[in-house]
């Protein structure tokens, strides 16, 4: 007994947790966490534990404490109180148990059907083969294998979880018991002595009272009882059979009390202290060997996740599976390249006749004769095709003369006629009156022949040539005179300057003869003599011709280099750039869209004018649609001539723009939100909450561009 309640061997000696765990668990089982060399052991029935010396046994100096506590009345509550903190710290960690093992098991499953999902998707025809997609299976069996480490380990938390929780309970259970037994021999103890001193004190009150009365004190002469007055001699004799009485009960009362707490000092007290002692030991011990597999198998989930990632090599070569690393650089791009393209040799197309020019008989006429080393070969890209009329009927076949001059006026660098000498200019309040009587725009390029051909306006290109701008207002009234593409047979064919890109892409510092970007619209028209600045002209016919089908256009941004050299191009003669061959602005056309729109965002006054910006805004805050498009109709139509001029080819073509929208995904709202700010100005609004009503009226333009403008 005295060994048991040693106050040293409870806090300094190594818990014995062999025979005496084995008859309070029962057939619970903790698990079996892995050792040092990964073999798994079971420290609760002693089999295959492996485990180092013992550390040496260190005196407490807090001993002689320990003892006179746990020896005292306080001793059964203190070790109640500490089983309770160690049953409290186990349901906690079991908590975190259960909790991390519902997130593993979480981040395995979903890690399992990525790698299932990624494995069937990569399989498609759409996705790469070859050595890519060997090298990302294995990617994806690692990853799976991970998955199963992960998946093992959250069953293995869950089981710890449930073994901690339940070994806590039966230590609950426990700590119950010898509450109720402890507590309740303390307080018999405490009862009897509480009633052996009262005894004492009724004792000691009826020996004084004896004493007076048996020492003669007269203070009161006479007793009253039942039957009368007592004398001195009779209450004398009550006074002894009571205080006798009280002996008898004060000694039977001691008696009692000695006996209770011999018992609890003997036996009750010393078995509650040794089996909560043990109790606490069960509990602290069970925790501290979950947390001890708890970190065990972290390792060995870091430790199986790390070979998976990179196994360790061994001799035999061939047999081990490759790293991820490994199998993420076998992967052969050009020999991958080269396999899908070599899979396509047995499906090559035959090759076609060299492709040549067969002039038409009718450009023959037989009064003539023919000198086909005198006549000019007309190129696809010569245009054939006035924009500026829309025809009624089929086109006429009439192939007139053509002068000296006018062979010379053709032979021209495009845009380099005289400019008109009245500009005249129409608005449109409804449909608009026909635009056929503008003739071709001076500076926007060579006179056009009659022929047949959409307009401009419709957004269909014609082969034959680019679109031209025509169809807008302020050009030369005057129409231009017939012509027809043969020269005399003593003229010799001269180079035209489509035929190949000018030599300004070649100069990386061109000197700005007649600047362009940051002049007004009222200074290029009053130096030009074009109402749509060539540069626009330019911009707008490249993005027609070859972006109306590029994803994004307008919203991607192009080469920074490219936009340079362009603007330089244009700042040193506009007139002498012409991008109807795709080389001549580098094949970059989101370059030419980028262009286009710094232009505007360079001009000093906003395209729409900061003059006409509050009416702008007060009409796009107009909820009705009709209203809205009426009063920005309105507000249009006495914009500068140049402005409005510039607007209408503008919208005309951004219309064309989002007419493709399916394929360039770039709708009306899309092209308001990039537009909206640059044309009406990025810094004109009081504030940044006009940038939704600056996107508004340009939306409210697109979506009623036939309404507002003429397609014509």
């Amino acid at each position: 007994m005295a060994d048991d309640n040693n106050p040293d061997r409870l806090l300094s000696e190594p818990p014995d947790f062999s025979s005496q765990h084995r008859e309070r668990t029962g057939s619970m089982s903790l698990g079996a966490a892995p050792n040092a060399n990964g073999d798994e052991v079971s420290p609760l029935n002693g089999d295959s534990i492996t485990t180092s010396a013992p550390p040496p046994v260190l005196t407490n100096p807090n001993a002689k404490a320990v003892h006179d506590v746990v020896n005292s009345e306080i001793g059964v509550a203190t070790l109640l109180n500490r089983l309770k903190q160690s049953i409290a710290s186990a349901k906690e960690f079991a908590t975190f148990l259960k909790k991390r093992s519902t997130l593993e098991e979480e981040h395995s499953n979903g890690l399992k059907k990525l790698c299932r999902i990624t494995a069937e998707n990569i399989r498609r025809p759409e996705h790469r083969h070859g050595s890519f997609l060997q090298s990302y299976e294995e990617v994806t069996n690692i990853h799976e294998r991970m998955s199963d480490n992960g998946a093992q380990f959250a069953t293995s938390l869950h089981q710890m979880h449930e073994d901690l929780l339940e070994i806590a309970l039966n230590i609950e259970r426990g700590r119950k018991h010898w509450k109720t037994t402890g507590l309740t021999a303390e307080q018999r103890v405490a009862d009897a002595e509480a009633a052996m001193r009262k005894s004492k004190a009724k004792y000691d009150s009826l020996a004084e009272d004896y004493d007076r009365a048996k020492t003669g004190d007269r203070q009161q002469s006479k007793k009253f009882g039942l039957k009368g007055p007592k004398s001195a001699q009779q209450h004398e004799e009550d006074l002894l059979r009571k205080l006798r009485a009280a002996d008898e009960d004060y000694a039977a009362k001691v008696q009692a009390a000695q006996s209770q707490k011999a018992e609890l000092l003997s036996k009750t007290r010393p078995d509650a202290v040794k089996a909560l002692e043990d109790l606490i030991k069960e509990c602290d011990s069970a925790l501290t060997l979950q947390m001890q597999k708890f970190a065990s198998f972290n390792e060995k989930l870091l430790l199986s996740n790390g070979l998976n990632v990179s196994p360790l090599k061994g001799n035999e070569s061939g047999s081990q599976p490759r790293s991820l690393r490994e199998a993420v650089y076998a992967i052969d791009n050009d020999k991958d390249l080269s396999n899908y393209i070599s899979s396509f040799a047995s499906k090559v197309p035959a090759r076609t006749s060299e492709i040549r020019y067969e002039k038409n008989p009718v450009l023959n006429p037989p009064s003539h004769t023919p000198q086909p080393v005198a006549a000019p070969i007309q190129r696809q890209s010569d245009p054939q095709v006035s924009f500026g009329t829309r025809p009624q009927g089929p086109p006429p076949a009439v192939v007139t003369a053509q002068s000296p001059q006018q062979a010379q006026q053709m032979n021209q660098p495009f845009g380099q006629h005289s400019p008109p000498a009245v500009p005249q200019h129409e608005r449109s309040f409804s449909q608009g009156p026909s635009m056929q009587q503008f003739g071709a725009m001076p500076g926007g390029g060579p006179p056009r022949g009659p022929g047949h051909g959409a307009s401009y306006g419709s957004g269909s290109i014609s082969a034959s040539g680019p679109p031209q701008l025509s169809t807008l207002p302020f050009q030369n009234s005057q129409p231009p005179p017939q012509q027809n593409f043969q020269q005399p047979p003593q003229a010799a064919p001269a180079p035209t300057p489509y035929s190949q890109p000018p030599s300004t892409l070649h100069v990386v510092n061109l000197p700005p003869l007649k600047p362009v970007f940051g002049l007004s619209l009222e200074q290029l028209f009053e130096r030009d003599g074009s109402a749509v600045p060539m540069v626009v002209y330019q911009c707008i016919q490249a993005v027609d011709l070859f972006g109306l089908e590029v994803e994004g256009i307008y919203r991607l941004s192009g080469t920074s280099s490219h936009v340079n050299k362009i603007k330089a191009m244009f700042d040193n003669d506009a007139s002498k750039v012409d991008f109807r061959d795709p080389a001549n602005f580098f094949h970059d056309v989101n370059s030419v869209a980028g262009l286009l729109k710094q232009f505007f965002r360079d001009l000093p006054d906003p395209l729409l004018t900061a003059e006409h910006y509050p009416g702008f805004i007060e009409a796009a805050k107009n909820e009705d649609d009709t209203v809205r498009r009426d009063s920005l109709h309105a507000i249009i139509n006495s914009l500068p001539d140049p402005n409005y001029a510039t607007l209408r080819a503008l919208t005309l073509h951004l219309n064309r723009v989002q007419e493709n929208s399916p394929v360039n995904r770039m709708n009306a709202s899309n092209l308001a939100i990039v537009f909206g700010p640059t044309l009406m100005g990025a810094n004109t609004g009081p504030n940044i909450q006009d940038a939704g009503w600056q996107v508004r009226v340009i939306d409210t333009i697109l979506q009623n561009t036939y309404q507002i403008f003429d397609d014509d």
